[in-house]
C-alpha cells in the first residue's frame, strides 16, 4: 500500500516540479526584456527567487526522494529499460533545474546578457523531457516485446 502512496506523491511532486521549471524561464523572458524598468526587474527578482526556493527545491526534493523510495519498494524496476530513460530524464531535469539557478544568480548581480528570445528557447528543454518521461512510463512497459 505505502508504494501506491509514494506514487502519489512522487507524481504530485512532478507536477509541482515541472510547473516551475515551465515558468521560471518565461520569469526570465520578463526579466530579461524589461531590464530598464527597474521597479519590474525588483518585483520579477523576487518572484524569480520564491519560485525557484520556495516550490523549485521542494517540489525536486519531494520528486527525488519519492523516485528513491518507489525504487526501494520495487526493486525489480532498475531491470527494465524503460526504467533508466527515465532515469537519465530525471538527471537531465535536475541539471536544467541548476541550471535555472546559474541564471537567477546572474540576473541577482545584473551579470546577465541573454535575451528573452533565448530564454524562450530554452523553456522547450523541459517539456521535450517531460513527454520523454511519460513515453518511458506509460506507453514502453506496455509495448509488446517481440
Amino acid at each position: 500500500m505505502s508504494y501506491y502512496w509514494f506514487k502519489f506523491v512522487h507524481f504530485a511532486g512532478f507536477i509541482s516540479w515541472m510547473a516551475m521549471l515551465f515558468y521560471m524561464p518565461r520569469l526570465y523572458v520578463y526579466h530579461a526584456e524589461n531590464l530598464d524598468k527597474p521597479d519590474f526587474v525588483k518585483v520579477v527578482k523576487k518572484m524569480e527567487r520564491m519560485l525557484y526556493h520556495a516550490i523549485g527545491w521542494i517540489a525536486m526534493a519531494v520528486t527525488v526522494f519519492s523516485g528513491v523510495m518507489l525504487i526501494i519498494l520495487n526493486p525489480g524496476l532498475m531491470k527494465m529499460g524503460y526504467f533508466h530513460i527515465k532515469l537519465l530524464a530525471g538527471v537531465l531535469l535536475i541539471c536544467y533545474h541548476l541550471w535555472l539557478y546559474y541564471y537567477m544568480y546572474k540576473f541577482e548581480k545584473n551579470e546577465c546578457h541573454r535575451s528573452g528570445k533565448y530564454f524562450r528557447a530554452i523553456n522547450e528543454g523541459p517539456t521535450i523531457i517531460m513527454f520523454i518521461i511519460l513515453y518511458a512510463m506509460l506507453i514502453m512497459p506496455n509495448l509488446p516485446s517481440n
